[in-house]
């Protein structure tokens, strides 16, 4: 193997063990496409982790402003070492990505550093751009490259759909590190208090707001499907595929009686087995 496969491989190390429904999902892909993709997904995760991270905000402000300025100076630099960055500038070199859909995500991480609450709606879609479908919009010059232009609001209403399900699964996560992605004027409209989400009560009113929330993912991921046919028959698979596995989370935590605060909750690994195969026989 080379430098250059090796860099890939750690990629796609970081997306299997991180994101079992992306690594699923784009495993149908091309070699060249699949192996974008988790470089793409790699500079995403990295971003992430710096935000995440437990450290002091200064640290993770100053990790992620360095963060930027290597992904500046990989752009720049015929020769790059460190095997994520070897991996995204090949990225660059053969697709016609744009470098501030890739910006914009790092904006989107640096307004989660500064922010603990949302207040509308209209500033959590705000945020979801910026943070998730920044990565659909990396992704499109891959999975589609003559029609990358044409499919750019399906990628961005599939980015919402997927944050806002991230949002509504993580809800007892975020509240460990004092975040509530749940905007105000909803939780107002439903009658919930920040109280009653620390306390991890699951209540009508509960139930009401998370819907509410999930009919806004739900309507997104409908948008985002209806300009599936534009996307070339090898990629089409595998926006569908992570489409409707994602959405799928929604109907796990429905069956787990919406219990977002003691644990985490996956679709399963059967249950994405057979969605696989459904979607094999779909496509062909």
């Amino acid at each position: 193997m080379t430098e250059l496969d090796d860099a890939y491989a750690l990629c796609y190390e970081k997306m299997k063990t991180h994101s079992a429904t992306f690594s699923k999902a784009f495993h149908f892909l091309p070699v060249k496409q699949r192996r974008a993709v988790w470089a793409i997904y790699a500079f995403c995760r990295q971003a992430d982790d710096i935000v995440d991270d437990e450290g002091e905000m200064f640290t993770k402000r100053r990790k992620l402003k360095t963060f930027e300025q290597q992904f500046d100076q990989m752009l720049v630099d015929k020769d790059v070492s460190q095997p994520e960055w070897l991996a995204l500038k090949d990225v660059f070199n053969q697709f016609h990505v744009n470098p501030s859909d890739f910006k914009d995500q790092l904006k989107g991480q640096a307004f989660d550093l500064r922010t603990k609450r949302f207040v509308t709606v209209e500033e959590l879609e705000q945020y979801s751009y910026f943070v998730a479908s920044t990565v659909g919009l990396m992704l499109l010059p891959i999975l589609a490259p003559k029609d990358h232009h044409a499919l750019r609001e399906s990628a961005i209403a599939l980015g919402k759909g997927m944050q806002l399900t991230n949002i509504l699964r993580d809800v007892g996560e975020d509240l460990q590190r004092d975040k509530i992605y749940l905007p105000l004027d909803l939780m107002n409209e439903y009658g919930v208090t920040e109280e009653q989400l620390k306390a991890g009560v699951v209540d009508q009113s509960f139930i009401d707001l998370w819907e509410a929330v999930a009919r806004k993912a739900e309507h997104y991921y409908d948008q985002s499907l209806e300009q599936l046919d534009v996307y070339p028959n090898e990629a089409r698979f595998s926006v569908y595929g992570a489409t409707i596995m994602y959405r799928e989370i929604l109907q796990a935590i429905r069956m787990e009686k919406y219990d977002v605060f003691s644990r985490k909750i996956y679709v399963d690994d059967q249950r994405k087995k057979e969605i696989l195969a459904q979607l094999r026989l779909l496509t062909k």
